[in-house]
């Protein structure tokens, strides 16, 4: 088992929060290009994207299973199982990319076309959805690599990846989206092939990692890669409902934008120029949850219940610690992390007011979800999903009374987040107390 001090666990999600971040520089560099490039191609990109990480993260949420199962068997010392867990794996993540390939192709197009108000927003959302979901492909190897990576405390190579990932993104960016180095000037179909293009890199980076490596040698998981029925039903069992869980969470988020696009395009700027830095303060909050299932996975596999709520203290502390550090901007200087993204004037004042009243709900967050992510590690993940569930019912009600009904400013609309990340923490809490999660049998 892991050790558990404040080195150890910094060890673990150091590099997970690396690489999170960098996925985030990503981002706010796509937004700082597109912002440039076009306000319209700029909110085409946000609410397509949003589409995207929705379809995404069932694969992030089936390999999140893959990462318990494999913790869990280390913690048990039963590694000789590994090898038919990653082969399950991949078998079950091309069985599902190749489902939401086909959703993305067949089925997105007109639902976008038929709930977006501007016309030229919807097609330009359809060009980037067609061209970014072949990122599924890569990701089959990917995630699954990286999930073993996670679970057995590895997470280097991760950050490695993905600064391979960064690195090529943002110089494809600038070449594709305004057609520069003799390019033709692509714009959003530009940024779609610029992130596959990139996710292809990272999963050449992180599937090399997995072949070369001592421990994956040691575990023979690609030697002794197989598929059996048990392992694929255990997988299933406990990925389907953080695949739910995940795709929900995005989908809710997706239609509170639909419903922001529909008041307006400022509103919806506002709110893109908000999203595009908000997954800045996620860097902490998923590190430390990453680690905080692997921990968890493994002190009950190797029955040291006590551990349990010393983990949770320490992840927590240093969650609120980190996101202190990396987040402090969008209450101190709001303005200034705002015009990186977006410099256009008529959206600056409005989106910094906005970022800097979300700030308080992120610390909340930050706090609440070492919980949440305990429950995932016990490998209780069906209560992961009827908290998720409950929590955005209340979330998408009070969002449409405040958008629908009372035609609250954008300013006010956001106080949707202390209500969803409040929801989450006080069920959390409640199952923790109350349920026998810790003898979770995998």
């Amino acid at each position: 088992m892991l050790d558990y001090d404040y080195k150890s666990i910094l060890r673990v999600a150091i590099p997970l929060m690396g690489s999170t971040f960098i996925q985030s520089i990503v981002l706010i560099s796509d937004s700082s290009f597109l912002s440039r490039y076009g306000t319209l191609s700029f909110d085409a990109v946000g609410n397509g994207g949003l589409i995207y990480i929705t379809m995404f993260m069932a694969l992030a949420g089936l390999n999140e299973g893959t990462q318990i199962l494999i913790a869990r068997r280390v913690g048990e010392k039963k590694e000789s199982f590994l090898p038919s867990i990653f082969g399950s794996a991949m078998l079950a993540n091309i069985l599902l990319a190749s489902s939401l390939l086909l959703i993305a192709w067949f089925l997105l197009p007109n639902f976008i076309l038929g709930n977006t108000k501007n016309l030229n927003l919807a097609e330009l959302q359809v060009d980037y959805l067609g061209i970014r979901s072949f990122g599924m492909i890569p990701s089959i190897l990917s995630l699954a690599a990286i999930a073993y990576f996670v679970a057995i405390g590895k997470t280097t190579v991760v950050l490695i990846s993905s600064i391979g990932i960064a690195v090529s993104n943002i110089g494809l960016d600038y070449v594709l989206i305004f057609g520069k180095l003799g390019f033709a000037e692509m714009g959003v179909k530009g940024a779609a092939l610029a992130s596959t293009v990139a996710d292809c890199i990272g999963a050449l980076m992180i599937f090399s990692a997995l072949i070369f490596s001592k421990h994956s040698r040691n575990h023979r998981m690609l030697i002794d890669l197989n598929i059996t029925k048990q392992t694929l039903r255990e997988l299933i069992k406990i990925s389907f409902p953080l695949m739910l869980q995940s795709c929900i969470a995005l989908l809710t988020w997706t239609i509170f934008f639909i419903w922001i696009e529909q008041m307006g395009v400022f509103e919806l700027t506002v709110s893109q120029n908000i999203r595009s830095l908000y997954f800045l303060a996620f860097v902490p909050i998923l590190g430390f949850g990453a680690a905080t299932k692997t921990y968890i996975s493994q002190a009950i596999g190797h029955n040291e219940l006590k551990a349990l709520p010393i983990i949770i203290r320490r992840v927590q502390l240093l969650t609120l610690l980190f996101l202190i550090i990396l987040f402090h901007g969008a209450l101190l200087y709001p303005e200034l992390m705002i015009s990186i993204i977006n410099p256009d004037k008529t959206f600056i004042s409005e989106s910094a007011q906005t970022l800097q009243f979300v700030f308080f709900s992120i610390l909340l967050y930050g706090f609440v979800s070492v919980y949440f992510f305990t429950i995932a590690g016990s490998g209780n993940t069906r209560f992961t999903f009827i908290i998720e569930l409950i929590s955005i019912i209340i979330y998408l009600s009070m969002a449409y009374l405040f958008i629908k009904v009372l035609s609250f400013d954008i300013y006010w609309v956001w106080t949707v987040e202390y209500i969803y990340f409040g929801s989450i923490g006080l069920l959390s809490v409640f199952y923790l107390k109350k349920a026998n999660w810790k003898s979770k049998k995998l």
